[in-house]
């Protein structure tokens, strides 16, 4: 098993359970407790894990959010394969509105180039790759600029997409459950999030599989608002019905 590999077993591991501690990963997965260690300083050193004694816990049992930076170097080839996968559900024309997340801003590398659309994202740094695509009318929402994620949330932001109307939103999520549907942990982005829905004719979720089944303090969509979620082969295919079931079509690349 590769370290890659390792750490994201263990960073399961820790979701699922709460707790890994260091001596039973060891027997586990067949290393030494040092190499456990050394792979649980590298997640706590992305911000998913935090180490305590004896093991580590999730940071979400913390009421943290990590950084946009520390997210996005967490199951990188998982959200660009789920990225490529949203560019199928472009409009041919129309308008688009895309949340600011780690899956979504991959997108600013994928746009086509051959067709006119009109792009709405509450994003900084997406806004700033997608102006350079000819194509696209680009608006950026106004608002106080989050520094955990980069994103324009409050008044600003919710004034504008009170006054549109799109063919398709692209979002994001910190959580998604059958139970509490989609929640995120910061209550102004979850204003904004779900202004985006309403906002929408139709709307896809962009998660990777450690995003489901996790809660958080602030819910913004029911399941039933998504049109579609993508995610990808992590999540299994039990999960995936069960989500279906709840409303959206479950896409797994």
């Amino acid at each position: 098993m590769y370290a890659e590999e390792r750490q994201e077993h263990i960073l399961r591991a820790a979701r699922s359970m709460g707790r890994v501690d260091v001596g039973e990963l060891a027997v586990e997965l067949d290393v030494a407790p040092e190499t456990i260690r050394k792979d649980l300083t590298a997640l706590e050193r992305v911000g998913v894990l935090r180490r305590v004694h004896g093991g580590a816990i999730p940071v979400e049992r913390l009421g943290f959010e990590p950084p946009v930076a520390a997210r996005d170097v967490v199951l990188t080839a998982e959200k660009e394969r789920i990225a490529k996968a949203a560019i199928a559900e472009l409009p041919e024309e129309g308008a688009v509105l895309i949340d600011a997340g780690t899956t979504t801003a991959r997108l600013g590398d994928l746009m086509p180039t051959d067709r006119e659309l009109t792009v709405v994202t509450n994003a900084l740094s997406l806004a700033g790759r997608l102006a350079a695509f000819p194509n696209l009318t680009v608006l950026l929402l106004g608002g106080r600029v989050r520094s955990r994620t980069l994103a324009s949330v409050d008044p600003w932001a919710m004034s504008a997409l009170a006054g549109i109307y799109v063919d398709l939103a692209l979002l994001a999520t910190n959580g998604v459950s059958v139970e509490r549907g989609l929640t995120t942990p910061d209550p102004a982005e979850a204003a904004v999030k779900t202004a985006m829905v309403a906002a929408a004719r139709r709307v896809v979720l962009l998660a990777d599989h450690t995003k489901v089944g996790r809660d958080h303090f602030a819910r913004f969509a029911e399941l039933d608002a998504v049109d579609l979620l993508i995610t990808d082969t992590g999540l299994d295919e039990r999960t995936a019905a069960e989500l279906a079931d709840a409303g959206p079509r479950v896409q797994r690349v």
